[in-house]
């Protein structure tokens, strides 16, 4: 755990790129055990233990061990913004140190599921007894199943990378797929020739960066494939061996929760990976994301669900074929090869082509762009005709143009502390919209201002409480801000009877009276036209 905690406190201490890669290829190349290694791998790909304690026991034992009562423990958490962080720095200083590898401390976390509550308080107090702040720290969160560092798989693949001397995009397409440190091994995973033989694994995912300049800055519309971008979820369909593979974007293996993709394990050719959008479809068109909700997080699917959520998959790119990665080869080609794909073989409704846009100008496409909602579509999407097919998130090959979020004026009415670096601030804020004479809380925002702004209103809402609830604050009638969002459906389990998707702050309305603040009236309004 010693190494892998300094590690992390190197990582911890710096914001710059180059020296997070430093330290953890430097943490690679010096640590000798390959399970500890895979165990790293495993925590920065997302790949954590379950949780095996609650955090009400967790609070109850810390201030236990610490001598303190429940509630000093709670008003430190309220400031600290990180129950892990606060037990660590709660805990009086440690009986000795133990030096036990990383993998023996994350055995002991999965070992607790199987004890009762009192063995599960002997082993957590036993191991806060020999680690330090930074390895008690590290444990709680490993415990929580809430293990989080500020390092992106990315940035973790290219400091491996750096450490063994692989090529980068062989390791990313190696640490893909359905695999944890319980069922490989650090040199199955990273140095068998064999690591990419899975007939499961797919491809590591291009991603767009949003567009912030002119499109006509781009050059000539010539060079630009464009189709719109369709408001589902992404994901890859794998046909191998007669097997049928569906991965999401975040790399959750979701084959079982589609069974209407089964069929296409005989319809397409063995070696066949495509790209494309998991979406609701119905009479020949895309329904909205609203639609695919009703699909999303639930185990079984049943018939009747099937039939109100109909599930397609919009095909835009093909990575595969014959068993061959032809993602260096160019768009236009791949795109092609994909036409040609799906003429040959009939997938019964199953699969369809996203549609090209036909355009000559920008001004065309900007035209196209302002028809987006209507199509169930996020925007357009900007693909150069002769870029490969990279992974991970770059600039430069395509774009995602994205149409203006619908917004709504609205007023603040509680503010609740951040967590993390901005447990001192005010951050998380619910708003309201007029019914009446009364406000109606209708959604919570937490991102969009700035620093300096976070400040003025974390000062003001100190000077301007009326009620407090542990971390939350009811505030005075006083602010206004414009509230974008995506998408909005109706919603029983608010009391506005709606709920947004993605709401976020675009800008405070110091300008504007809380009594010109939208209403509930108009909030319906905006349901029944765009829910």
């Amino acid at each position: 755990m010693r190494h892998f905690a300094e590690m992390f406190r190197r990582l911890d201490r710096t914001t710059k790129t180059n020296d997070k890669v430093a330290a953890l290829a430097d943490y690679f190349t010096t640590v000798e055990s390959d399970q500890d290694k895979l165990w790293t791998i495993a925590l920065l790909s997302h790949r954590r233990p379950k949780r095996t304690v609650n955090s009400k026991l967790l609070r109850a034992w810390a201030a236990d061990y610490a001598g303190i009562d429940t509630w000093i423990l709670e008003e430190s958490y309220h400031v600290v913004g990180d129950l892990a962080e606060t037990i660590a720095l709660v805990l009086p200083p440690p009986d000795s140190l133990s030096d036990r590898p990383l993998t023996d401390w994350i055995e002991i976390v999965q070992s607790l599921a199987k004890y009762d509550e009192e063995g599960k308080r002997e082993a957590v107090t036993d191991a806060w007894r020999v680690l330090d702040y930074t390895e008690r720290y590290l444990f709680n969160k490993l415990i929580t199943g809430n293990f989080r560092v500020g390092v992106s798989q990315k940035l973790m693949t290219r400091a491996l990378s750096k450490a063994t001397g692989i090529e980068e995009t062989n390791l990313a397409h190696r640490l893909m797929g359905n695999w944890t440190p319980n069922d490989t091994t650090y040199d199955d995973l990273i140095n068998s020739e064999s690591a990419t033989d899975d007939i499961s694994r797919p491809y590591p995912f291009y991603l767009a960066y949003q567009l912030e300049q002119e499109p006509a800055d781009l050059g000539g519309p010539e060079e630009w494939q464009a189709e719109h971008k369709w408001d589902g979820i992404r994901g890859q369909v794998i046909v191998r061996d007669d097997e049928l593979f569906v991965w999401s974007r975040g790399e959750e293996l979701v084959t079982d929760k589609y069974p209407e993709y089964a069929p296409l394990a005989e319809l397409l050719p063995n070696g066949t990976v495509i790209d494309g959008e998991i979406l609701p479809y119905r009479d020949g068109k895309p329904l909205g994301f609203n639609v695919l909700q009703t699909r999303i997080g639930r185990k079984k699917v049943s018939k009747k669900l099937m039939e109100s959520a109909p599930i397609s998959l919009m095909a835009y790119d093909l990575l595969e074929i014959e068993g061959e990665d032809i993602r260096p080869r160019p768009m236009s080609e791949r795109r092609e090869l994909l036409e040609k794909l799906l003429a040959e073989n009939d997938t019964q409704g199953i699969v369809h082509l996203s549609p090209v846009v036909e355009w000559s100008t920008w001004e065309e496409l900007a035209a196209e762009r302002e028809t987006s909602r209507e199509k169930h579509s996020e925007g357009i999407m900007l693909k150069r005709k002769n870029s490969p097919y990279r992974q991970g998130r770059k600039k430069g090959d395509w774009w995602k143009w994205k149409i203006d979020p619908l917004t709504i004026d609205a007023v603040m009415m509680y503010a609740q502390r951040g967590h993390g670096r901005r447990a001192n601030l005010f951050t998380d804020f619910t708003f309201g919209v007029w019914d009446g004479e009364k406000l109606v809380p209708f959604t919570k925002a937490y991102s969009g201002l700035t620093d300096k702004e976070f400040n003025r209103i974390t000062a003001w809402v100190r000077k301007n409480t009326i009620e407090s609830f542990g971390p939350v604050r009811s505030v005075k009638v006083k602010h206004v801000f414009e509230i974008g969002f995506e998408g909005i459906r109706e919603s029983s389990r608010h009391k506005s009877g709606v709920a947004l998707r993605f709401p976020r702050m675009l800008r405070w309305r110091e300008d504007k009276p809380v009594h010109e603040a939208n209403t509930k009236a108009d909030l319906l309004a905006m349901l029944e036209m765009y829910g």
